[in-house]
């Protein structure tokens, strides 16, 4: 054991003895190092406005470094010796700190100044295009190089306005409140102080929509095709359209599918009008007009529908049954062909016209029209109380009155003529007020106010039923309505008409014609009024009551005293609403649609209306979109699809789908139609 412990000594003692003569040379060697010396950082800085930039450092003799940014960031980032890092400035000059640090521990600390300077924004382009739904809001977009962001300025003139925020790559939209030319004013961002700005001038144009009657018509949206033009000039024939504007279609070579296409401002409606009408003058008899109804942006989806001209150059009406339409789709255009598969050569022979385009019911089933008397067979007609009546032509009367048949009767008031005189017309077959409940009468009168009374009577006398309208329009036609639903069971085999009635005769001079049943027995039931200020439930935070008319601001147009406030306060729900509890479940058998006069400050909102079984466990909702601000319209919703059920409860939601702003809305008068 002795001996082992000597052996372990002698060799400690000799590894000793060696390793400090090794450390003597390290240490003379450690002696020569120094911090890292020549310390710099390379700055690449992204030219695109991001204030991206990318830093590099370097040194003689460093292992790593720690940098110091020199803005906000108070923390240094290390980097290994190849290393760089990345790091966003705003524009300005900022001190960046650079400490090497080399192998034994020694740094050296050099700071480098850094300029961030932005480059103002090129080649700034704006793109307005209003939107496809709603003729009154536009959509803008930008582009620009070196740009970050931008600014909108909807409208120049208003200098207080505050620019809305806009992307890259993003839309902004506003909504103008009237037509107009408005100046748009788009400020390029840079990040920094530099700035582009470009201005653009915006046309808002009345909405496109039926009907159409050329007066007040964009004519860009009215465009011709395969060889055929199109203008909207001054009507060159009122006899039999007393419209001061007309569209003309002319048809030139080359192509035998030539045509025009007017693009509305939204969608048609074809839930409950299926009939497409237009006055129409052709040159050539027995020519055909085809009407292609056209999805806005898919070709691929239409309906076409043929109808033949009379022509002989004259007025007339056609008419173009549509029931079929796929109501899956949506038709935004309205293409018309004259004569097609036929080359037209821009002659007289080829000159068309078209106005008055609109929709209408069917010429059968929901407010159907049947003609009781047009007069062209030249009817007797009995006037009484010193009136004096008679059957004349259209070019008896004066110019421009737009009737369409020839014929028409004419009832004079000579002076001293009975306050009561007035024409009576016999029926060989008797009003059918079973499926018909309203009575209409084309009339001209020299006179605003005057009272036309129409009287039906049965054979005897025995039973009759009398309405009083009063026309609005002096010198011109109008159709009046009357609704005879409240008349008593009878044969009605006499229709009378009195002008002017109360008022002594004075040589006044009147026309009518076309006395027409229409309707089809069943006329619009208002199933709320709120003029019993019955309950309103609001929820989802939305406020809700009945008030009267005098609250509301002025010129509303509500007929009843009593409608709904609903406010829905900043905040409130997107589904915010009122309910309504019925007494009586809703006749969704006899009636398909329900409709209610809406007042909004918002165009284009969501006004959904949902009705409700007892528990809820059955319910059906349509949206329909507000199409003015500021003023009373009418939303008919069709619900002929709703499930079969005892609906005793309807729901109302204004702006659907948007939080609360604040923004107050009324409604009123719930009513069944058809």
């Amino acid at each position: 054991m002795k001996t082992l412990k000597y052996l372990l000594s002698f060799s400690l003692a000799f590894f000793v003895l060696f390793n400090c003569t090794d450390d003597d040379d390290n240490l003379n060697h450690l002696k020569t190092i120094v911090a890292p010396t020549e310390v710099s950082a390379l700055f690449q800085i992204t030219q695109d406005n991001t204030g991206l930039v990318t830093i590099v450092p370097n040194a003689n003799g460093a292992v790593s470094y720690n940098i110091t940014f020199g803005d906000d960031t108070t923390e240094p980032v290390s980097l290994a010796q190849g290393e760089s890092v990345e790091h966003v400035y705003a524009e300005g000059t900022y001190s960046v700190t650079v400490e090497a640090i080399g192998i034994t521990g020694l740094s050296t600390v050099v700071s480098q100044n850094l300029v961030v300077s932005f480059r103002a924004p090129e080649n700034l382009e704006i793109t307005a295009q209003i939107d496809p739904s709603n003729p009154f809001v536009v959509n803008i977009s930008a582009t620009a190089d070196f740009a970050t962001s931008f600014l909108v300025f909807f409208d120049t003139s208003n200098v207080d306005e505050v620019g809305t925020p806009l992307s890259l790559d993003g839309t902004v939209s506003f909504e103008y409140p009237s037509v107009g030319d408005f100046t748009v004013k788009v400020v390029a961002l840079s990040g920094g102080l530099e700035t582009s700005e470009l201005t653009q001038t915006v046309t808002v144009s009345s909405p496109v929509e039926l009907p159409i009657d050329f007066e007040i018509f964009d004519a860009n949206v009215f465009q011709g095709f395969g060889g055929a033009s199109n203008a909207v000039i001054d009507n060159p024939d009122t006899n039999g359209n007393s419209s001061a504007k007309v569209g003309q279609i002319i048809k030139n070579a080359p192509e035998v599918w030539a045509g025009n296409v007017i693009t509305l401002s939204a969608p048609i409606d074809f839930s409950i009008k299926k009939v497409i009408k237009m006055d129409v003058w052709s040159p050539r008899p027995g020519g055909k007009v085809l009407l292609k109804l056209e999805n806005l942006t898919d070709g691929n989806i239409f309906l076409e529908k043929e109808a033949t001209t009379v022509g002989n150059s004259a007025w007339e009406e056609v008419s173009f049954d549509v029931s079929d339409i796929d109501m899956a789709n949506t038709y935004q255009k309205i293409v018309l062909f004259f004569d097609f598969g036929t080359v037209g050569d821009g002659s007289s022979d080829w000159t068309f016209y078209i106005d008055n385009i609109k929709q209408d019911f069917l010429s059968s089933g929901t407010f159907a029209k049947l003609m009781v008397e047009d007069f062209e067979s030249s009817p007797a007609l009995l006037p009484f109380g010193n009136a004096a009546a008679q059957v004349v032509t259209l070019d008896d009367l004066p110019s421009g009155l737009g009737v369409i048949t020839d014929n028409v009767a004419q009832l004079t008031k000579p002076a001293g003529a009975e306050v009561w005189a007035g024409v009576t017309l016999p029926l060989d077959t008797p009003l059918d007020l079973a499926t018909f409940s309203n009575i209409s009468v084309k009339t001209w009168s020299p006179k605003i106010g005057a009272i036309v009374k129409v009287k039906i009577e049965n054979a005897d006398a025995s039973i009759t039923h009398e309405v009083d309208i009063n026309t609005t329009t002096s010198n011109t036609w109008e159709t009046l309505v009357y609704d005879f639903s409240a008349a008593p069971s009878a044969d009605y085999v006499k229709v009378v008409v009195f002008f002017d009635f109360g008022v002594v005769g004075d040589d006044s001079v009147y026309y009518y014609d076309d006395i027409q049943l229409i309707n089809n027995g069943t006329p619009p039931l208002v199933f709320e009024d709120f003029e019993g200020v019955p309950p309103v439930i609001p929820f989802g935070n939305a406020a809700a009551e009945v008030i009267t008319l005098d609250d509301l601001p002025s010129g509303t147009g509500a007929i009843t005293t009593h409608v709904v406030q609903l406010t829905k306060p900043s905040g409130a729900e997107v589904w915010a609403g009122v309910t309504r509890n019925l007494d009586t479940a809703l006749d969704l058998v006899t009636y398909r649609n329900i409709s209610v006069k809406t007042w909004s400050p918002k165009i284009g909102a969501i006004v959904k209306v949902k009705i409700e079984n007892a528990d809820a466990s059955i319910t059906h909702e349509v949206d329909m979109n507000t199409t003015i601000s500021n003023a009373w319209e009418e939303l008919i919703y069709d619900f002929s699809t709703a499930p079969v059920a005892d609906y005793v409860r309807v729901v109302i939601f204004f702006d659907f789908g948007n939080s609360g702003d604040g923004l107050v809305y009324y409604y009123d008068d719930f009513t069944l139609t058809n």
